[in-house]
């Protein structure tokens, strides 16, 4: 590795972040509508534009008619606050942790809901043992940790028969995995990730015994304006019909649809799947054939194909800052550096809108980097 010639060919888009993530393949400004922009989201137009938004959303998410879909305010972060607030309180809770935004869940139900939950934990990299939680609770989770690699397998370890609701932070899963929308009462997420979208918009999607928590239960602390999803006892079925609760922004809304109907093109969900299947198996390639590099989830079942972790042989923070630095410099990668919480790494984005060639063209300048940076 010592004498590693510089590679010749870049990745054509070599955008890998995590968040904020690639745009869609083709995409430029002036595919954006322009109609909407400078009017009222509450004309005549601008309801037609969200509502047409959330629309596409429910057709790539093939999410059946039994699921409520709205766009609310503060990313994925505000859509799953907004759901912690509004139905947890009304039965005991398990929130589990396996990377930084589990734990951001933890300590909102533990220090600022005040809740006393059951907490379930596992390192990064690692799964706890899903066939032990409870689902006489409510259930909290990530369905891909974006900072840790590591996502639930599937929804088979949730019960028809559960008695609590199931929470699941969807942001980096959505549009990438097959989910039983039977074994969701609630999930979230936001257009900046396996879309590439703009970032300050949340999804909410509501099951109907999450629509029945609302409708019967009133939490004990008071609720900002943004989270309020009930008046007079019903559910604000308004907001699932592209009446936000406050101001969106109408560019991200347009934006977002340059994406949904871009997913539409290639074939819905399944083709967006197939391209971030393909992208994680280019990069396992990449992974398999050089022994300094490694995943941070070891076990292929519960590895993410969106956010892929990766360890580097000897590697620590500098190392790290060091490696990622130096190919933004070339133009090679950005934004490759493992989250500041995890284990010191690389964490490459998988996801559709990135192209699988860019990817296979990350693993020579990978190789430079990495005997660059050795030789320092």
């Amino acid at each position: 590795m010592t004498d590693v010639p510089r590679p010749g060919i870049l990745p054509a888009r070599p955008f890998f972040s995590s968040g904020p993530c690639a745009k869609p393949p083709g995409w430029t400004p002036e595919k954006l509508g322009l109609e909407s922009l400078g009017r009222s989201h509450r004309s005549k137009i601008g309801k037609a534009r969200l509502a047409y938004c959330i629309d596409l959303m429910r057709e790539l998410l093939n999410l059946p008619d039994t699921h409520r879909i709205g766009i609310v305010p503060g990313s994925d972060t505000g859509a799953f606050e907004m759901a912690m607030w509004t139905m947890l309180g009304a039965r005991p809770v398990t929130a589990m942790a396996w990377e930084s935004f589990g734990e951001g869940w933890v300590t909102d139900a533990v220090k600022q809901l005040k809740i006393d939950p059951i907490v379930v934990r596992a390192d990064y990299g690692q799964l706890p043992d899903l066939s032990a939680i409870d689902f006489a609770t409510d259930v909290l989770f990530t369905w891909n940790g974006t900072t840790s690699g590591v996502r639930v397998p599937n929804a088979d370890w949730i019960p028809d028969d559960r008695e609590g609701l199931t929470f699941a932070d969807a942001t980096s899963a959505v549009f990438a995995y097959p989910i039983d929308w039977t074994k969701i009462d609630v999930a979230t997420f936001s257009w900046q990730k396996v879309l590439g979208g703009e970032g300050g918009h949340g999804v909410l999607i509501l099951g109907p015994r999450a629509v029945e928590r609302l409708e019967s239960y009133t939490p004990a602390w008071p609720l900002p304006k943004v989270f309020r999803l009930v008046s007079k006892g019903k559910l604000t079925e308004g907001v699932f019909k592209g009446e936000t609760i406050n101001t969106p922004s109408m560019l991200a809304v347009e934006d977002a649809i340059v994406a949904l109907e871009w997913g539409k093109s290639i074939g819905g969900a399944a083709g967006l799947i197939a391209r971030s299947d393909a992208n994680a198996a280019a990069l396992d390639a990449i992974v398999g054939s050089r022994d300094w590099l490694g995943h941070l989830a070891v076990d292929p079942a519960s590895r993410s194909r969106t956010s892929v972790c990766l360890t580097v042989e000897g590697a620590d923070e500098a190392f790290i800052k060091s490696f990622a630095g130096l190919l933004e410099k070339e133009g090679a990668a950005f934004d490759i550096a493992g989250y500041r919480d995890a284990p010191p790494g690389l964490r490459i984005w998988c996801g559709a809108t990135v192209d699988t060639a860019d990817i296979e063209a990350l693993g020579p300048w990978l190789d430079w980097a990495y005997a660059q940076v050795k030789a320092a």
